[in-house]
């Protein structure tokens, strides 16, 4: 009976739909165009707000809109790199309207169109949840050929490296671990535990259109492991035809060469109702020895990728999005030699065969209601070897006839719906979007290494249900409310996670920010938990307890940002305050050792766990030609109880691998559209890290210690210079610079085949030259 009455619907509505596009048109016409310094800006989107009547130029900068509605209507012009301009207009029966638009050029894009916070469209001054972007012209300014290369670039942010044979990272935010954090690609959880092991890394920077940040758990909307933050990795769509062709060449600290292409090619139709971006990567860094002991501090690294980003409009109200991306990495570490990687005395080995692909169907049923369904998923298969040879006789036989192969599979798919329906006049006060979604996220991982009994068999499911409140009261007041709730097969109960949002405007230049949210982990294998490290001369893994319950957590934060714009200037800040407690917070202690002699590291539940801290934010622009960028986090974070991260030394309270200040810079001048020049900066405060040691080697110290790091800078400059190709509607960048340009690497690691691959802090990579060229329309 039910399925008869959903059918009933369903054709009601069709027929209502077909009626109303059978009614006869009013003849109501806009026609104009779009300047900018007197020039014709062409491709900039030309809209009636709130409806989903739109157009864009053409390539002279000029538009029509035809089978207008009568009636008052706001009028938008709306193109990235200019500020946006509304106008009013009155449309009227058997009429044409002329509207001219003269943009001006944005100094610094403080008020964006961004998602990740409300999982809607909000500008970032009206969204309730404070994002921050990181866009092309940022990642660009830095030189990044890889994701895991520009993201330190963002305050609360912080990407390490966490193994000197095999170069595996974690992305810290807000002083929390990597597993803490929430990596989306187009909002979607394609990132597994075994991906997040080096996916950052093995993703160009070639597909990215930006990078949008939600720091704090404000961003529990999206479920388990967006403790820390979310990160959403927002692929290119095509806004015009276009191609990009770029060759980045490094030497890396005097002697190793990292070479790598990319190219994107995006293209429209002619009635700009579907479009294809597409992109192609390739790279190959030779390994790199920083203390002459003829073992890797980078390893070898190839890479193959290529994907593309589409978009189909059915009709005015429904749009089809789809994408997809193969990647084929391989990277080896350890002892430089010839031949197969278990001949080497210590190394490791690893090769990725990666497919990613979604597609979101989105139906605009009105200017009030609007579905996305949605589709995600990624399929990987692995191939490693993590070996350290016996020193000879029978064992170095025995292991050169069993070496320590692995393989792995894994899988992800999210299935999922959401449903936006916006009330004006709620409760007789401004414009309420409720939000309700489901999702349906399964992720399963089999890890297997025969020679080690080391095994990781993990099959995840977890079915979502969220609804949200974006409320604005008035024009200075927005309450955000939202609820999740989520059944994980790892955990015995439905957990609902509450979060709620307040944004305040006392002026135009400034939003007042405060949140509290709880979130969860559940207790399963994390991307850290899947990586095999060579510690005090052996094989260390980490394995679950018995017992393992899920983690929880309650997030306070509060901000306040300013800005300033004049004619030709604008300076602003951002002050944030945080404030997290995980309670049953996951630690790992060392238990000793396995039937095969490994070192085990064992996850448990320990006390409860407080991180806190502020990061300031600051920016100036000074006549579209210097801008300055950068932030600054101090924060704390410590355990109640003491961690036994060493049978040989006693516990320790803070957390290891995290330092209590951290930040960055970037300041770029832009004298002419010829030349430009980059300076940017990353630093790290003093940390804590573990150092295992085996007694009797001379390459590791004789006993476990905790090694108080030094601080550190990283420098980086960039040079580059433009020519126009008027005669191919081209242009030509040439560029160049220093990278960690004062030298600031680890000078103490420990060589030989017994060193511990875990003792690494610091710059990603030591002094480091480069140089390319860059072909573009």
């Amino acid at each position: 009976m039910n399925y008869i009455r959903i059918f009933t619907v369903l054709i009601l509505m069709l027929t209502l739909k077909l009626a109303y596009s059978q009614t006869g048109p009013n003849d109501v016409v806009i026609t104009g165009h779009v300047v900018s310094k007197g020039e014709h800006i062409p491709f900039v989107n030309i809209y009636l707000e709130g409806t989903n009547y739109g157009t864009t130029t053409d390539v002279t900068g000029h538009y029509m809109l035809v089978d207008l509605p009568v009636g008052e209507f706001i009028l938008v012009a709306k193109m990235v790199g200019f500020k946006e301009q509304k106008k009013h207009v009155v449309l009227e029966a058997n009429k044409t309207l002329e509207v001219k638009f003269e943009l001006e050029e944005d100094v610094i894009r403080m008020d964006e169109v961004v998602i990740t916070g409300t999982k809607t469209f909000k500008r970032q001054t009206e969204s309730a949840v404070i994002v921050n972007v990181l866009d092309n012209r940022t990642i660009n300014n830095v030189a990044a050929q890889t994701i895991s290369e520009s993201l330190s670039f963002q305050p609360g942010l912080r990407m390490e490296t966490d193994c000197q044979t095999c170069n595996y990272t974690q992305l810290r935010m807000n002083g929390l671990g990597g597993a803490y954090s929430q990596i989306l690609i187009n909002s979607r959880s394609v990132f597994s535990p075994l991906t997040g092991l080096y996916g950052l890394e093995q993703l160009p920077t070639a597909l990215v259109e930006r990078i949008e940040v939600v720091r704090g758990g404000a961003s529990a909307l999206y479920g388990s492991s967006a403790i820390g933050g979310t990160v959403n990795i927002i692929t290119k769509l095509p806004q015009r035809n276009s191609y990009e062709v770029t060759s980045n060449n490094q030497i890396i600290g005097g002697e190793a060469l990292d070479y790598n292409v990319n190219g994107t090619l995006t293209a429209l139709s002619q009635k700009r109702n579907a479009g294809m971006a597409l992109y192609a990567f390739h790279r190959e860094r030779e390994a790199y020895d920083h203390n002459a002991d003829n073992y890797s501090e980078l390893p070898e690294i190839t890479n193959n990728s290529f994907g593309l980003n589409s978009f189909f409009k059915i009709d005015e109200d429904q749009k089809i999005e789809a994408n997809f991306s193969a990647t084929n990495e391989y990277r080896y570490g350890g002892e430089m030699i010839e031949g197969p990687a278990y001949l080497a005395k210590q190394s490791e080995e690893r090769t990725h065969d990666i497919i990613m692909g979604g597609a979101d169907y989105e139906n605009n049923f009105s200017t009030r209601t609007s579905l996305v369904l949605y589709t995600a998923g990624q399929y990987t298969k692995r191939k490693h070897f993590t070996g350290i040879a016996p020193d000879g006789g029978e064992e170095l036989q025995a292991y050169n006839n069993a070496p320590p192969y692995g393989h792995s599979k894994n899988y992800t798919y999210q299935f999922g719906s959401q449903l936006n329906h916006a009330i004006n006049d709620f409760a007789g006060s401004g414009t309420n979007i409720f939000t309700f979604g489901l999702e349906y996220v399964v992720d399963d991982v089999y890890d297997q290494i025969e020679a080690y009994d080391y095994l990781i068999d993990q099959n995840t499911k977890n079915l979502g249900a969220f609804v949200q409140s974006d409320w604005s009261v008035t024009r200075k007041a927005t309450v955000l409310a939202g609820i999740r709730a989520d059944k994980h097969n790892f955990v015995d109960k439905l957990i609902l996670n509450p979060r709620v949002s307040l944004l305040l405007k006392p002026n135009l230049n400034s939003q007042l920010r405060v949140s509290w949210s709880t979130g969860f982990r559940a207790p399963q294998a994390f991307d850290a938990d899947m990586h095999i490290a060579f510690a005090g001369g052996g094989i260390q893994t980490v394995q679950l307890a018995n017992e393992l319950s899920e983690e929880k957590s309650q997030s306070w934060s509060t901000s306040f940002n300013w800005d300033q714009p004049t004619e030709k200037h604008i300076i602003g800040f951002t002050l944030e305050g945080f404030y997290t407690q995980l309670k049953d917070a996951f630690i790992l202690e060392e238990i000793g050792t396995n039937d095969a002699g490994n070192s085990l590291m064992e996850k448990r539940n320990g006390g409860k766990s407080t991180v806190y801290g502020a990061t300031f934010e600051a920016r100036a622009n000074f006549n579209r030609k210097l801008q300055i960028e950068g932030g600054l986090t101090l924060q704390k974070s410590v355990y109640d109880e003491a961690v036994t991260w060493s049978e040989e030394l006693p516990g320790e309270k803070n957390y290891l691998r995290t330092p209590e200040t951290y930040g960055y810079y970037t300041f770029s001048w832009t004298p002419n559209q010829r030349f430009s020049a980059a300076l940017s900066g990353v630093y790290t405060g003093r940390m804590l890290v573990p150092h295992y040691g085996l007694a009797g080697d001379t390459g590791t110290p004789e006993m476990d210690e905790l090694f108080n790091s030094p601080s550190f800078m990283e420098t980086n400059i960039k040079l580059a210079y433009t020519v126009s190709l008027k005669r191919i509607d081209s242009s030509i960048e040439i560029f160049g610079g220093v990278s960690n340009l004062f030298d600031a690497y680890q000078n103490d690691f420990d060589s030989g085949k017994n060193r511990d691959s875990g003792y690494i802090y610091g710059p990603a990579k030591p002094r480091t030259l480069f140089f390319g060229i860059k072909l573009f329309n």
